[in-house]
């Protein structure tokens, strides 16, 4: 399919319910997996493997600031960079791609979750066009994957019109 004809548009945006609903479903999937990794921690020192709980412990509050933000950068990244999706939106049936629906790459991911820490960027995607700052800033978009698919399916079997197939 020749993806230069493609172009993501307002009607693919998943809707402002749903991008609440991933909200709050990545909020427990954030604790879960900060949850998971407390208590592999736990069993490292259980197994008198205490390094790594030390160093955490020693960090102090700007260190643990720091590691909850590693955290949630790896949820985000280990979710959306091979799936395109993160808990939430696999229970939403939405997707994020670039402008051109592509998949976003490791970078795009990566400043899309960094995004997600500026204040108060759980409310910006309330605005007008339903696309958070998080979206804007690293230029991906969260589509309905029903009607994204649709629509490049449609391109592709305009796209073959006049074409010669071979026989």
């Amino acid at each position: 399919m020749d993806q230069n004809n493609f172009l993501v548009t307002a009607d693919l945006y998943a809707s402002k319910e749903k991008r609440f609903i991933n909200m709050v479903i990545d909020t427990i999937g954030y604790y879960a997996f900060s949850f998971i990794i407390g208590l592999i921690l736990g069993v490292f020192e259980l197994l008198g493997i205490s390094g790594p709980l030390n160093f955490i412990a020693s960090m102090g509050a700007i260190g643990s600031f720091i590691f909850s933000i590693s955290i949630m950068l790896a949820y985000f990244c280990l979710l959306e960079v091979p799936f395109q999706k993160s808990l939430g939106k696999f229970a939403t049936k939405t997707i994020v791609v670039m402008e051109d629906g592509s998949k976003p790459t490791f970078q795009d991911i990566f400043i899309r979750s960094l995004c997600r820490l500026i204040p108060f960027e759980a409310f910006s995607f309330l605005g007008q066009d339903g696309r958070g700052w998080h979206d804007s800033m690293s230029n991906t978009y969260v589509v309905e994957i029903d009607r994204f698919e649709a629509k490049k399916r449609s391109l592709h079997e305009l796209n073959q019109i006049g074409v010669a197939q071979d026989l």
